[in-house]
Formats: structure tokens, sequence, C-alpha cells
């Protein structure tokens, strides 16, 4: 006979594959809808893995420098972010050293940053962080993202001006495109676009405005929390968008899916318990 445990167990997974099953057969704008009440729990659960990166220096007032936006992921000792947030050359002989900041302005604390692994090809950078660890963030499957969907991220932009308090903004996935888009005149070419032409991969692009604190903010289902971008803000509009005398307003995001392969390629456990 089954015990107490194991029914429990199975009305929770019915329940579950009732709610998905609505989802599925609901017309799109009640499902939207749906997803998007359940938005403000997932930003709760969400906002203490989403930490600001930068550097500290005791001597530099002030001593603390506001980079980027990362996340924690792995096993929660590791954060995330872009290769173009976390690859700032250090006066390492002044003592400055790559930073997260937890907290508010305030009342900020930092954790020191140790480079692990980096995917400069897709800007992704892997660092280690000092200390018990941090609350991790699941990560999904960005094959399975579709135009049309929306999503949500969580950084902290224009750093630490609006203060350090995350913030979060929803977009839909207007296109799925090309990291680089051939200019018309070779004239325009550079080094970077041809570079990124001959290993083309395809990000996400929003209709969301992010901002350049938000290099590196989680792209998130607001119904599971599942990550399956990172936002990114200089690497993708420095050749899709090079030719523009003014910033489009335009949001894109580095599938999740490169940032997997990475923490793999390091040995970390992408989706580990903490």
């Amino acid at each position: 006979m089954p015990g107490e445990k194991d029914i429990s167990r199975f009305l929770r997974r019915a329940s579950l594959l009732v709610a998905w099953g609505l989802l599925l057969f609901l017309p799109p704008s009640r499902a939207a809808e749906l997803e998007t009440s359940a938005l403000p729990t997932t930003i709760e659960r969400v906002k203490p893995s989403v930490v600001a990166i930068g550097t500290l220096q005791a001597t530099r007032r002030p001593p603390g420098k506001f980079l980027g936006t990362g996340f924690v992921v792995g096993d929660g000792g590791y954060v995330l972010t872009n290769a173009h947030v976390a690859s700032r050359s250090l006066a390492t002989e002044e003592k400055e050293a790559i930073v997260l900041f937890i907290g508010d302005r305030n009342s900020a604390s930092s954790r020191e940053l140790t480079l692990v692994a980096q995917d400069p090809g897709h800007d992704l950078s892997l660092l280690k962080i000092s200390g018990a660890p941090l609350i991790p963030l699941k990560l999904g499957d960005s094959d399975r993202v579709r135009e049309g969907e929306v999503y949500a991220f969580t950084g902290f932009p224009i750093g630490s001006v609006l203060g350090l308090r995350p913030v979060t903004h929803r977009g839909l996935i207007s296109a799925i495109t090309p990291i680089a888009t051939p200019p018309d005149a070779s004239a325009q070419l550079d080094p970077k676009t041809i570079k990124r032409l001959q290993s083309p991969f395809d990000a996400f692009q929003l209709d969301a405005t992010a901002y350049p604190g938000n290099s590196g903010s989680p792209l998130y289902h607001p119904q599971t929390g599942e990550v399956i971008g990172v936002i990114n803000m200089v690497f993708v509009k420095e050749t899709k968008e090079s030719v523009l005398e003014k910033p489009s307003g335009i949001s894109y995001a580095i599938p999740i899916n490169f940032a997997v392969d990475l923490l793999r390629r390091a040995g970390i456990a992408v989706n580990a318990k903490n």
C-alpha cells in the first residue's frame, strides 16, 4: 500500500501536470496572463541570486566601482556574467580586485571573485565566489525558446547611479537573429564584425530597453524562473548596430546553452542542488 508521502508526491506531480496542460490549451492571451500573474513571486525568488559585479580598491575613493550584473549558478559558488564585464584589467599592484556586491548602496558587502573559465566568442565569463555559497538560479534550454514568448530580466541598469537595487524589465522575444549583420558596404566592415561573421550564432532580440549596467543580467521565464539567456548590451550591438548613429533601444541576450557548455567544460554541475 502506498504511504502518505507517496500519495502526497503523486498529488503534487498531478497538479503540476494539470497546470501545464491548462497553459498548453488555453488561448495565448490567457496563458500569457497567467504567466504574468506569477511574475511577482518569481522575481522574489530570482532577486537574491542576482548580484552586482565591480572592482574594489581600499585606497580609492569611492573604493567600489560598478561594472555590470551577474547571477549565481552551479552549486551556489559561481557567478556568470558577460566577459566584457569581468575582463577589465586590474591594478593588482594596488590591490584592486574584482568582486560581487550584495545589499544596497548604503549597506553593501562584497565577496572577492576569481576567474574560472571564459568564452570570449560568446562573451561569457564564469567566476568563483569566495566564502559561503549563495542561491543559484536554474538554467533552462534556450533551444526551446520561440519568437513571441515573453521573458523577464533582472539587473542593475546604470549601476550605482540608481542605487544597487535589482530592477526587473519584461520583454518579448521579437526575433532570433544572427549575432552580426553584414554591412552594405565593405568600408563599414571592422575586425570585430569580420570575426563574428566567420563564427556566427543566433542571439535573442528583445523589445525591451536594457541599459549598460544590465549586461550580464539573467533573462528568465516569468513563471518558472529558469534562465534562458544572458543580457548583453555591448558585444552584440558592436556588430549588429554599428552603422546606426543613435542607439536603437533594442536589447539582446546570449542564449544560455552557450553558458551551459562553459560550465560543463569547467567541470561544474549545471543545476546542482545547493
